[in-house]
């Protein structure tokens, strides 16, 4: 009896399982169907079925529904290229580069050209101009227009004038003692010779190899060779005055020449033989118009 009961129970449980099984899979497969529906909604709906529109296109004009499809969906993915687009980049070796730089470039380029080629073309008719211009009456060129064509002379303005006058002052042309002063009222003493004479210049103690400058501004008059005083330089320096500087070497100056008050003119030789006693010095002579003057009165 009681087994009999068991097995009816177990059957009714198993029953009711399986009653709650099949119920349970068809709401899940009813629901799935009707998910399954709502979804193939949608994508009618977003789904664009182009060869039913190149049919439509084909046989007619497209709907009105149809075309405003299209178009919100094409919209839609230009509006997400716009949103990945940067308008800063551009590939390196695209063909469609445009870079304003160097259109900038070009145009001022082209420009400059255009300027010289205009330039060009004004100075060929100035030279035709110039070749067709008349010769003045005549038939000869005038002087003035000669030393234009060729290679002009050196102009006066370039040569300092020479101005030394009674009030100008010298400098030194070598700081040293004096060996023998400037004498032309009464005789002095030489010793190398032994012998009283006139002494129109002064004899400044020097080194060999010592440095000379110009007393002052002028132009060399002549270079020359002295038994006496050896190799010698004279120098016009305007007014009538002349300046002499003798026992010289490595003379820096030649004949025609301008310098400068200061300039270095040579360097210091060694004495000649009517100074040996003397020993190694500067001959520095002055003159106006042919006459000694003492230098002393002129050197600051």
């Amino acid at each position: 009896m009681m087994r009999r009961r068991r097995r009816r129970s177990f059957s009714k449980e198993r029953f009711l399982m399986i009653a709650a099984s099949v119920l349970v899979l068809g709401s899940l497969t009813a629901t799935g169907l009707w998910l399954g529906r709502d979804n193939s909604r949608q994508d009618e709906g977003y789904v664009v079925d182009l060869s039913a529109i190149e049919n439509n296109s084909a046989a007619g004009p497209m709907r009105e529904s149809d075309t405003q499809l299209a178009e919100n969906v094409t919209g839609g993915a230009t509006l997400a290229d716009d949103l990945d687009y940067d308008p800063y980049f551009q590939e390196t070796n695209s063909q469609k580069v445009e870079n304003p730089d160097q259109s900038e470039s070009d145009s001022m380029s082209d420009g400059a050209q255009q300027a010289r080629n205009t330039k060009t073309e004004e100075e060929e008719d100035e030279n035709k101009s110039a070749e067709t211009s008349p010769v003045p009456s005549g038939g000869e060129i005038k002087e003035d227009e000669k030393a234009q064509e060729g290679t002009p002379a050196l102009s006066t303005a370039m040569q300092p004038a020479l101005t030394f006058g009674d009030s100008d002052t010298l400098i030194w042309p070598i700081v040293g003692n004096i060996l023998v002063n400037y004498s032309m009222d009464k005789t002095v003493y030489f010793p190398t010779l032994q012998q009283y004479k006139y002494n129109p210049a002064i004899i400044i103690q020097a080194s060999e190899g010592d440095l000379i400058t110009s007393a002052s501004a002028g132009k060399v008059k002549s270079v020359f060779q002295d038994p006496q005083i050896g190799n010698a330089v004279v120098m016009e320096l305007g007014g009538g005055y002349e300046a002499t500087y003798g026992q010289l070497t490595n003379i820096l100056v030649s004949e025609g020449s301008y310098v400068a008050a200061g300039d270095i003119i040579a360097e210091v030789a060694a004495p000649t033989k009517y100074f040996s006693v003397e020993g190694t010095n500067v001959y520095f002579k002055l003159t106006k118009d042919g006459e000694p003057v003492n230098p002393m009165m002129k050197l600051n």
